[in-house]
């Protein structure tokens, strides 16, 4: 189900913040990152994640992972990668929803304010766009962040 506040039928959806239940947690969702930086109260020294759709759409944007670690990146599940001081996440949404389908990446944060627990009525009032499935809206756990270089991994959460 999608609910949208604006009459227009998508107009601008490229500055429109989304909450969508994403693979890992509840999580707005925008390609205009100073929009979440306000929605968020969030410092603008502390970046957000990318979500690609896939793995040659994180290509295409031209990234590039050490050959030795692609395979681990590409088959990872709900796990964020931070190579040089760039965080992002390949995931597949399991969301039937065109708008999801259309992008090819994201700028993502959970849904919620910083540092506080998931509200429904706090992300319902920010949001532009809210795209929900049979299963509700509901925080789960976070993804697993790895830094990772040519030589080593660290897993930071």
């Amino acid at each position: 189900m999608v609910k949208r506040k604006s009459s227009a039928r998508f107009s601008s959806l490229e500055m429109s913040v989304i909450v969508a239940q994403t693979d890992t947690t509840v999580g707005f969702l925008s390609h205009d990152s100073q929009k979440l930086y306000s929605v968020k109260s969030r410092p603008k020294t502390k970046p957000f994640i990318k979500v690609y759709k896939d793995f040659r759409s994180f290509l295409s944007d031209g990234k590039r992972v050490e050959k030795n670690r692609k395979n681990m990146v590409r088959r990872s599940k709900k796990t964020t990668f931070i190579i040089n001081d760039f965080s992002f996440r390949v995931a597949e949404s399991d969301l039937n929803s065109q708008i999801l389908r259309d992008f090819s990446w994201f700028y993502s944060t959970s849904a919620n304010q910083s540092g506080e627990k998931f509200s429904r009525d706090f992300c319902e009032s920010k949001a532009d766009i809210i795209i929900e499935d049979k299963d509700g809206l509901f925080e789960s756990s976070s993804s697993v962040i790895i830094k990772i270089n040519s030589k080593k991994q660290r897993r930071l959460r």
